[in-house]
Order: structure tokens, then sequence, then C-alpha cells
């Protein structure tokens, strides 16, 4: 079981080197063409209620999807930790500049005295972070567990796609009992269905 851990922190910090190593500029770039594809995906298109997540450091750049889901009429949600209970609440967000403040990891969650939470079986399409991933749907996350714990909690409807950098997609992730597969993984350059 060591084994696994070590082989799993060692896929972390080697994808997430080559993350951080991508400009600004570059992640601009990559983060249109990964909103592109997501924009252009019948289950987006067709879903009422998206959970996004707020991208922290050097991840794919969400805001710009956010608002533009907004003109497509979707209901945003974003995911709040609950510190306590360890656990990840979804809450309905209206507008990026009042409904957030920094919370987890100084990443913005929404200010639940501003918003409502939203059952997680309205959830539609719920849009998962991740360092790597591979083409099976194997995800690692950050270690903390919270998405391995809230993923199941989905409805079993509800597609759970990651955005990713091309660099962020590693041969084989070697997955434990308690890990979560993701249905779709949007690059730059193609969309992975889970084989």
């Amino acid at each position: 079981m060591q084994d696994l851990k070590e082989k799993k922190s060692e896929i972390r910090r080697n994808t997430l080197a080559q993350r951080d190593a991508l400009s600004e500029e570059k992640r601009h770039e990559k983060s249109k063409a990964i909103m592109e594809h997501l924009f252009d995906f019948a289950n987006f298109l067709e879903a009422k209620t998206v959970l996004f997540f707020m991208n922290s450091t050097s991840e794919v750049i969400t805001e710009a999807m956010i608002r533009k889901a907004w003109e497509y009429e979707k209901l945003v949600a974003l995911p709040r930790v609950d510190k306590k209970e360890k656990k990840i609440v979804p809450f309905r967000i209206d507008d990026l500049d009042l409904d957030l403040r920094p919370g987890y990891r100084k990443i913005r969650e929404p200010v639940p005295k501003r918003c409502k939470p939203i059952p997680v079986e309205h959830i539609d399409l719920a849009i998962i972070p991740g360092i790597a991933f591979d083409e099976r749907g194997g995800r690692i996350g950050h270690g903390t567990g919270l998405y391995d714990k809230f993923i199941p909690t989905l409805d079993v409807t509800t597609r759970k796609v990651a955005l990713a950098f091309e660099c962020q997609i590693v041969p084989q992730i070697p997955m434990e009992p308690h890990d979560r597969y993701i249905d779709i993984i949007i690059t730059e350059k193609r969309m992975i269905y889970k084989i």
C-alpha cells in the first residue's frame, strides 16, 4: 500500500511541476481551447445546473467559463469546504465578485450569507478538479480525499467531467478502493471518454 501512495505522490509532484511550468499566456490560451470544447459538449449544453470550481495556482482557468455559463442560462454552483465535517457543500452563485471570499486553501468559495446550498441531486454536470488523470478516468487530487467523498454523493446520471491541460494526462494512475473515476476529461486538444 505504501508503494501505491509513493507512486501517487510521485505522479502528483511531477504533474504539478509540469503544470506550474506553463506560462500565464499558455494557461490562458489552453484554458480558452478547453472552454470551447466544454461549450460544444452536448452534456454541458443540456445541463441546467453545473458545478464548477474556482481555479487556484496553475489550474485550468474557470472564471471566464463561469461567466459564459450564465450567458447560456445555466445555474452555477461552486463548492464550499465544510472544514468541520470535512466535506464539500455546493452553493448556487450569481455574482463572482460579490458571492465569493477566500476560503479553504485560500481558494475563493461561496459566502453562505449570500448564497443558497444546492442539493447534490440537482447537479446535472459536475466539473471536478484534479492534478493528474489517465485515459480510464483515473484521477489524483491534492490528497485531501474531499472529492473522493463528494463524487459518490452525486446522482448516477450526473456527468463527472475534468478540465485538464494535456500535460496532466499520465499513462496510468494507481487507483485505491476509495478513489473515484471521472467520466470525461476535456483537454485543450481532445475529449477523453472513460474507457
